[in-house]
């Protein structure tokens, strides 16, 4: 007699299938779109010439859904706190709900508001511009070598979109009253010659991520060109090209030249025997359309290996178990694209309202597990200063009381090669001060006081 299995999907913690629809929302919906055609709002032109750059478009697009104490919220956080200025394509507005825009996941990290931050703590003590010291690892202007056979090539310093998160702030982007924005000093083509012949000469680099700013901002014949010479050198095995613009601006890789390109750099990496793949950055479901399903499966039906999603965990966006598998299933169920990484939000200024402690990732972890795929549940990522990404799991040590967690490594970065401390050091990651108890709190009080004195 067979044994009866009760599956009963009511009693699960995460509901599957789920309830959400595959769709792309209707732009006519709101004001600023009423007219707007199928043909226009499928073109990259339309959306690059339509992108909102201030609150006065922000109010032609919403109208009275986005009332003046939200505008007047947007212009504080713009002059006071922000680290980002404003673009945002309509495709990316499109997948806000304007009926409840104060509280939008993608709104809280597209548009931020004064109210958003954290009153006490909107910076750790020990906030910095370059969090990650990328900069301080560039081998030559724009490209870091930080992992022993892996670089970060940024070609260019613009997106279609910014977040209001950037890692990158320091350098991306247009600069706002709190940042002034560093500059590349050479030109983009001396730059990227220079990147070459630095991996020409470096045999041990095997993988490149070629990112920014963003890929879908460096015009496709240069893009095309630095790649194919790219595949030319041969130690390269592996390359990915970063873009949130798959998300948010899904119509620039449905043009019939980026396609044509994005065809011979598929062929070319066949040839050579190079795995290629795309990694875009997505954080919430309502971002997942089907303008960008269509993007990704062009991409796939020309060979890349892969598109993989590297998110950002985002308190009030994605940092719960049901947002972040929401999430995933329909990246995985309908787009196509692979969960991979979601990264801890990094330690830049006015980014601590965003910010999980590691016992928060922890757990979020935790109960992730068991309801995708293994090879498509994500880890969730801690990027430690002068390390690298450590899964959240591998701390060596944690002080939970002062939010500090200890981190090592077995390698060398690129500015180690002298340091005989370097693989037995233990680095620090620090925890957002408002989730640690009043003595861990009273401890980084003490701590600000004493730096600012």
């Amino acid at each position: 007699m067979a044994k009866k299995v009760k599956a009963d999907a009511s009693r699960q913690p995460f509901q599957y299938p789920l309830r959400r629809q595959f769709q792309e929302p209707d732009w006519r919906r709101l004001p600023g779109y009423k007219d707007v055609e199928a043909a226009q709002w499928e073109s990259a032109l339309w959306q690059r010439q339509h992108s909102v750059k201030n609150v006065q478009e922000l109010k032609g697009v919403f109208g009275a859904a986005l009332d003046d104490s939200m505008a007047s919220d947007i212009i504080a956080d713009q002059k006071e706190k922000a680290t980002m200025s404003l673009l945002i394509p309509p495709q990316m507005l499109n997948c806000m709900d304007e009926k409840n825009l104060r509280n939008d996941p993608v709104r809280r990290y597209m548009i931020p508001m004064i109210s958003d931050r954290h009153e006490q703590w909107p910076n750790h003590p020990r906030a910095s511009r370059d969090s990650l010291h990328e900069s301080e690892m560039w081998a030559t202007e724009g490209l870091t070598h930080r992992y022993p056979t892996k670089v970060l090539a940024e070609m260019i310093s613009t997106c279609p979109q910014y977040c209001g998160h950037c890692t990158r702030m320091d350098l991306v982007g247009n600069s706002v009253p709190q940042v002034e924005k560093h500059k590349f000093i050479q030109q983009p083509k001396q730059r990227w010659a220079d990147m070459l012949e630095y991996l020409r000469k470096t045999p041990m680099v095997r993988d490149v991520v070629v990112s920014g700013g963003d890929i879908a901002n460096v015009p496709i014949e240069q893009l095309e060109s630095f790649l194919m010479s790219l595949m030319d050198i041969p130690n390269i095995r592996d390359i990915r090209l970063a873009s949130k613009g798959l998300q948010g601006l899904p119509q620039h890789f449905l043009q019939d030249s980026v396609l044509g390109a994005l065809e011979r750099i598929a062929k070319r990496a066949r040839h050579r025997g190079i795995d290629i793949a795309v990694h875009t950055h997505i954080n919430h479901a309502n971002q997942v359309t089907p303008l960008v399903g269509k993007a990704v499966r062009k991409i796939l039906e020309m060979g890349f290996r892969d598109v993989r999603n590297q998110g950002v965990l985002l308190r009030g966006v994605n940092a719960t178990p049901k947002d972040l598998l929401e999430l995933c299933f329909m990246l995985l169920d309908h787009a196509k694209i692979m969960p991979y990484y979601f990264y801890m939000a990094d330690m830049i200024p006015n980014s601590e309202h965003w910010r999980l402690s590691v016992a928060e990732g922890m757990k979020l972890q935790h109960d992730i597990m068991g309801f995708l795929p293994g090879f498509a549940t994500p880890r969730l990522t801690v990027d430690v200063p002068y390390v690298g990404k450590r899964w959240i799991h591998q701390a060596a040590d944690y002080d939970r009381v002062k939010g500090i967690s200890y981190w090592t490594k077995a390698y060398r970065t690129g500015i180690e090669s002298d340091d005989e401390e370097a693989l037995t050091r233990r680095y620090e990651y620090l925890d957002p001060v408002y989730t640690l108890p009043k003595e861990g709190q009273d401890y980084w009080c003490k701590q600000h006081k004493a730096a600012v004195a």
